[in-house]
């Protein structure tokens, strides 16, 4: 769907090319045993031990300091790309959601030209309350990927919170204008959902 209406159509053109689905086909894989044979379907499970004997065992204390100095700066460097993942991800989201909200509701039927009015009730169903660029699911999304990012530490949770604050500007940014009040309203609710976490780790601690 192709839509030509004012300066803002580029920012959701792509939203409503994104409501339709595809599916892939996967096919299913043979079971088969060590040496490549399908199995007899009475066959029993076979346990087969491993020889580890000639398996180094790893020891961060016999690393260099060279190589332990590395180490941490490639840990470093995974927190600042998660990071920066989560904030890609929440301007990305962001962006859709504007362009679901300018779709439904900023644009009078006589300047559509090439928009369908299933196009329109989608989009205002996609915004709604219970829907998927909803205020709702979308803060729970942003939520859900920092706090699997940052796997339930508080530090890092603090690192990925700033991240999706670096994510709704650089939205802002792109889309080229001042955010619709939904992107704000999401912002909001998912910043309450990081203080809720944070108050829930001080009750355990407590």
């Amino acid at each position: 769907m192709s839509v030509s209406v004012g300066t803002s159509t580029d920012n959701y053109s792509n939203y409503a090319a994104q409501t339709t689905g595809s599916t892939q086909n996967a096919s299913a894989a043979k079971v088969t045993d060590s040496k490549g044979k399908e199995p007899h379907k009475d066959a029993g499970v076979v346990y087969e031990k491993n020889d580890v004997s000639n398996k180094a065992t790893y020891s961060i204390n016999k690393m260099s300091a060279e190589d332990r100095a590395a180490l941490v700066q490639q840990l470093k460097q995974d927190q600042v790309n998660r990071q920066m993942q989560l904030s890609d991800l929440v301007s990305q989201m962001l962006s859709k959601q504007a362009g679901a909200s300018d779709l439904a509701s900023l644009f009078s039927p006589e300047n559509l030209k090439n928009v369908s009015a299933a196009d329109i009730a989608q989009a205002r169903e996609d915004i709604s309350e219970d829907g998927y660029w909803g205020v709702k699911q979308t803060s729970q999304r942003m939520f859900d990927f920092a706090s699997a990012l940052a796997g339930d530490d508080v530090d890092k949770m603090k690192e990925m919170q700033e991240a999706m604050q670096k994510g709704y500007e650089a939205a802002a940014k792109a889309w080229g204008k001042e955010l619709p009040d939904i992107s704000k309203q999401t912002l909001d609710a998912a910043n309450k959902l990081f203080e809720d976490y944070y108050r829930s780790k001080e009750q355990v601690e407590a």
